[in-house]
């Protein structure tokens, strides 16, 4: 991967008697959508504040695009912000708040920024709105297009699709996938689904310590292990455990068949294709067919 755009090295965080984050280290490559997970008080809003500079680090180093967060202006110009809590000021509509903020931002165009950033979350027609008038998912959009406003080439988004409803969502999600490769993206969120559909990798936290980070691929094994899901036919599990290159086999009862590879196995693909080509010549009829364990059951296991 490219070079690391965040690096948090051995960063901890004391607040009176409690530790928040011992010696954490995370790197994010550049261009890449980038989850941060764990359970409430994992550490993510922490590691998110430091980031952005709003809190200091007891001990360690961070930085973004190599700006120390804890110099003032630092990191004008260089990163947008959703915080999960974001409240909009009611002292303007909407258009004129987004110009406001591009101006504070050192914008040289800041009106047309505000446009350009509340057409790409698709609320051009809330420009004259005042906040307090807009929809908890309208307000969430809102807050996005602040974080987009003069494209910043480092985005922090903390819960993101948090109350919209699914059309919105999947909206957002789509929004983040295209800015891949034009900016680095670091989101925060509890949906895991839709952390490993959207992110490249992702840093597990738990109580303040990293507990696994590495590309999607890695965290949840997808060259080691696929799942198939049986829709009808009697499994011969004995059969599958019995073929060249299968470590374990295992079958829940809603039908979904789970096979590890052995590590010396030559082609992962190849034990998959005879997996299937048995149970297909046993009249088993698949429905479909994942490879890895779902980052929900990796994070559960390891949190």
């Amino acid at each position: 991967m490219s070079d690391p755009v965040l690096v948090l090295d051995q960063v901890s965080k004391r607040f009176g008697t409690r530790q928040a984050l011992l010696a954490l280290s995370v790197t994010v490559p550049q261009g890449t959508v980038w989850g941060l997970i764990g359970p409430n008080g994992a550490g993510k809003s922490t590691t998110f504040n430091l980031l952005c500079g709003y809190l200091r680090p007891t001990s360690g180093r961070v930085r973004v695009l190599g700006h120390d967060p804890r110099v003032p202006g630092s990191l004008k110009g260089v990163l947008g912000v959703l915080p999960q809590d974001a409240a909009l000021p009611g002292y303007l509509a909407v258009g004129p708040l987004l110009t406001y903020l591009g101006t504070l931002s050192g914008l040289e165009r800041p009106e047309r920024e505000a446009r350009v950033a509340l057409e790409r979350v698709g609320l051009s027609e809330v420009w004259d709105v005042p906040p307090a008038a807009l929809s908890h998912g309208m307000g969430r959009r809102v807050g996005l297009a602040q974080a987009l406003l003069g494209d910043p080439p480092v985005v922090l988004l903390d819960e993101p699709t948090s109350g919209l409803d699914p059309k919105v969502a999947a909206e957002v999600r789509a929004l983040v996938a295209r800015m891949r490769g034009r900016a680095t993206v670091l989101v925060s969120s509890h949906n895991l689904p839709e952390l490993e559909a959207l992110c490249d990798g992702a840093a597990i936290l738990d109580h303040g310590r990293l507990i696994q980070a590495g590309t999607m691929g890695e965290l949840t094994a997808r060259s080691a292990e696929f799942r198939i899901q049986v829709a009808r036919g009697d499994i011969p599990v004995e059969a599958v455990r019995a073929l060249p290159g299968v470590a374990q086999a295992s079958l829940r009862p809603d039908g979904l068949l789970s096979v590890v590879i052995e590590p010396k196995a030559e082609s992962p693909e190849a034990v998959l294709n005879a997996t299937l080509r048995l149970l297909l010549d046993a009249g088993v009829q698949v429905s479909g067919v994942s490879q890895g364990q779902s980052l929900e059951s990796r994070v559960l296991a390891l949190t």
